[in-house]
């Protein structure tokens, strides 16, 4: 089948990149000239592994190709794909849709026969049906369809959650545009993994419902283990406890300092929006937004605590800025909030992170940059791990300690034990609930 993707932001990309895998011939689309000249030779914007491999395999076999020109791109396709940026609006929280409804207007203009339009962005309740409408306006006379395709991609595992996904949620509203969807996804009905058919609205809640939930269940262990410091309980141990129970599940129980991501901010806040709009205010997601902030600052009180309360001129060693490893995302991310709040109060902040400074350049001024977690230590007064990226879980903590000026460590993602970091010369360790 030819698809037409339209935007090569993360979503869009993987998702290109994926469906051309599947043996479809994909034409990726963006605005952007030096994007799309990245692209065409082989570079991608984003840190995604396994993701460029992936895609020089499809385009040297002729089935992914990279344009500006969305009409040429779009004539022809048998599917269309809405993956454009719903950033959260300043001001009252919703989604912003001008991008999205940018896109369905240029696309009518460009159909030439019939095709899917499927949006792939997460965008509110109702969105799909003014999709239909922009494509009408715009063209009437088109001949399509609207799907809705919310995406579940985990930055960091995305090319994965896509292969073996745990299900595909598909919003439809005629057995036309389920045919054309079914085709797109065989691949995975002829491995029997789960394609929920619904209509659009429930497709639409679907994916702010599942993302709430998510950012629900982090910001319940993160007040978990504020009790638990308080009263002397381990949060590793209640979370194995409670995560062992089937109803509950393992998943998205580890403490840390707050959920951020290109998700959970924004989603939230959406959602929270959208209930206010119709009368149904989601008290508890606008509970967990507001407690989720408190935890940042909770995280930041841990460390002026280790500075003894005094940070102006002080040397804090930061150990990842991303909001999670394995990605180069900054969208949201807790040191968002702790490192400004340092660098404002006089601290000297020296950051490493495998993959973020590229983007932390920018939105971590005034920080020294630097290649190790070793340089990071060097004469600081506290080591702070705000990412638990891979390598810096078996780091030399002895050599860590000599390095610094007062060897005390925050480690926020609780990925050493208390013990083992006091005996390789730390005079202090705190983690997260314990």
């Amino acid at each position: 089948m030819k698809i037409a993707m339209i935007g090569t932001g993360y979503v869009g990309l993987v998702s290109g990149v994926c469906f051309s895998d599947f043996g479809h011939d994909v034409i990726c689309v963006d605005k952007d000239p030096a994007k799309i000249d990245r692209l065409r030779a082989g570079e991608i914007p984003i840190f995604e592994p396994g993701l460029q491999d992936l895609m020089a395999k499809n385009v040297a076999a002729g089935r992914l190709s990279f344009s500006l020109d969305l009409a040429e791109a779009v004539a022809g396709a048998d599917a269309v794909f809405i993956a454009v940026g719903t950033p959260t609006r300043r001001g009252d929280g919703h989604a912003d849709l001008r991008y999205v409804m940018a896109a369905a207007e240029e696309i009518g203009r460009a159909l030439t026969g019939h095709a899917v339009i499927v949006t792939k962005s997460t965008v509110p309740v109702g969105t799909n049906r003014k999709v239909a409408e922009a494509v009408r306006a715009s063209s009437p006379d088109a001949d399509f369809d609207i799907a809705s395709n919310p995406e579940f991609l985990r930055e960091g595992a995305a090319i994965d959650d896509f292969m073996r996904p745990d299900r595909v949620v598909v919003g439809i509203e005629n057995d036309r545009a389920k045919k054309v969807m079914s085709d797109i996804y065989r691949p995975l009905f002829l491995r029997d993994f789960p394609i929920v058919f619904t209509d659009l609205e429930s497709a639409e809640m679907i994916k702010y419902a599942a993302n709430a939930f998510l950012a629900t269940k982090i910001t319940f262990i993160n007040e978990i283990a504020a009790l638990c410091e308080r009263v002397g309980a381990d949060i590793k141990s209640v979370s194995k406890g409670i995560g062992l129970d089937g109803r509950i599940g393992n998943k998205f129980l580890h403490a840390g300092p707050g959920y951020g991501g290109s998700c959970f901010p924004k989603d939230t806040k959406a959602l929270a929006r959208i209930g206010q709009e119709h009368a149904v205010p989601m008290q508890i997601v606008e509970t967990v937004i507001k407690v989720n902030d408190q935890v940042k600052q909770r995280m930041l009180d841990k460390i002026v605590d280790l500075l003894d309360g005094s940070i102006n001129g002080k040397t804090v060693g930061i150990l990842g800025v991303t909001f999670k490893p394995n990605t180069d995302d900054m969208r949201d991310a807790p040191s968002l909030t702790i490192v400004p709040a340092l660098v404002g109060a006089g601290a000297k902040v020296r950051v490493m992170d495998p993959q973020g400074q590229h983007e932390g350049e920018a939105l971590l001024p005034h920080v020294r940059w630097v290649e190790n977690a070793y340089h990071a230590a060097q004469a600081a007064d506290v080591l702070v791990i705000l990412t638990e990226w891979n390598e810096f879980r078996a780091l030399d903590l002895a050599k860590l300690a000599r390095k610094m000026n007062t060897p005390r460590m925050a480690d926020l993602r609780n990925i050493y034990n208390r013990e083992d970091v006091l005996a390789a010369g730390f005079e202090t360790y705190v983690g997260v609930g314990r």
